[in-house]
């Protein structure tokens, strides 16, 4: 009965994030990622398996659902595939210290000489390991849940790990603002980005600076952030996307949000910023994009150049009021553009900063192979 109640109360946990992520009740990237860790965590915390494989396939039927339910928001499988990443290296390192255990008596090596003139490290070692050795026992027939019991604390540790990466994304990602932007720089973004937002605010407390903000038709967003960066005291600029080209020539630097970055390096970004990225090539201006490491998403645009096939309301660009044209022409209003990999110089993360050449390395560090088709 007790099995059967924590598999109910996680399939309502389940279902109720999906219902939101389905309705947009929960949107952007960082907040999907939030919620979905959120989910993990309590599904782990109730889940019961007698080995690995059953918890992986948990946490997957999870991510699928999840994904299925929203795939325009990458995060949410990114975030899957963290905690599966995470979980395994713990489920290693436990394992490692149960062999560690059984094989430590005779076996002479560097590493035990090394901890000899370390009697306290070595016993906390030994008494890890013991532990380890006694409570990880996969598939035991007596205790089913035994294997569960010794694994899940460190499980919740690790999952605990990705959640607080999530919450300080902001003050990693901006913590060395002051060495990308400079004093009377002109700097140029397009939108409203709270990374960027976080990233224009950091450098702003050591340099003096004029951001230009393009104001996003027909979202009107960079509106919010002109005013956000207006009332923080940096000299803000609001102009239309038509003048991003004309006004490129004085700028110093463009720097973008992202909405997730893909494996080639390119990236799904809010319309404009393809515009934006396109006039900083012609005059040679570098394109930096703030962003957090849980916007890498291991799959390659194989659509076309909508990117992330997210559209708006067509309204906003042409109203209902224009009847006799409405009739007469199809309207595309695309949410995302996709910026391809040559037109950005670095992307600077919470984990440094990094070309778009070496984006594939920083996926292999995240993820695990087996888990890029979820």
């Amino acid at each position: 009965m007790g099995t059967e109640g924590h598999s109910v109360a996680n399939q309502r946990v389940v279902e109720n994030l999906a219902s939101k992520l389905r309705r947009r009740q929960v949107v952007g990237s960082r907040e999907t990622a939030l919620e979905t860790v959120l989910v993990l965590r309590q599904v782990v915390s109730k889940a019961r398996f007698s080995n690995i494989d059953q918890l992986v396939e948990v946490i997957r039927s999870v991510g699928r659902k999840l994904v299925d339910a929203q795939p325009k928001e990458h995060t949410v499988g990114n975030t899957v595939r963290k905690v599966l990443h995470h979980i395994r290296e713990e489920y290693h390192t436990a394992t490692q210290g149960t062999v560690l255990a059984s094989s430590s008596k005779n076996t002479l090596s560097i590493s035990r000489f090394v901890l000899q003139g370390q009697p306290r490290k070595q016993n906390a070692l030994l008494k890890t390991s013991a532990d380890a050795k006694g409570t990880l026992k996969e598939n035991d027939p007596d205790d089913p849940d035994s294997f569960a019991r010794g694994l899940k604390p460190v499980l919740m540790e690790a999952i605990q790990d990705v959640l607080d990466e999530l919450e300080t994304v902001y003050d990693n990602v901006s913590k060395n603002a002051k060495d990308h932007i400079h004093s009377d720089e002109i700097i140029l973004t397009i939108g409203k980005s709270a990374t960027v937002e976080a990233f224009l605010k950091s450098a702003a407390h050591y340099r003096k600076f004029t951001v230009i903000v393009a104001e996003t038709a027909p979202s009107y967003t960079g509106h919010d952030m002109a005013q956000s960066l207006s009332s923080a005291g940096i000299s803000t600029v609001l102009v239309p996307d038509s003048s991003i080209y004309a006004l490129m020539s004085r700028v110093n630097k463009v720097i973008l949000g992202a909405h997730a970055i893909l494996a080639n390096g390119g990236m799904f970004a809010i319309t404009g910023s393809l515009l934006a990225a396109s006039a900083a090539r012609a005059h040679s201006t570098p394109v930096v994009v703030c962003t957090g490491q849980f916007k890498l998403t291991p799959q390659w645009n194989l659509y076309h150049e909508y990117g992330a096939l997210d559209f708006a309301d067509p309204s906003s660009v042409l109203g209902f009021e224009e009847g006799d044209l409405v009739d007469k022409v199809d309207v595309v209003n695309p949410y995302y553009d996709y910026v391809r990999p040559e037109f950005v110089d670095a992307f600077i993360t919470n984990d440094g900063d990094h070309p778009p050449s070496s984006v594939y390395r920083l996926m292999k560090e995240a993820y695990d192979d087996e888990d890029h088709e979820l």
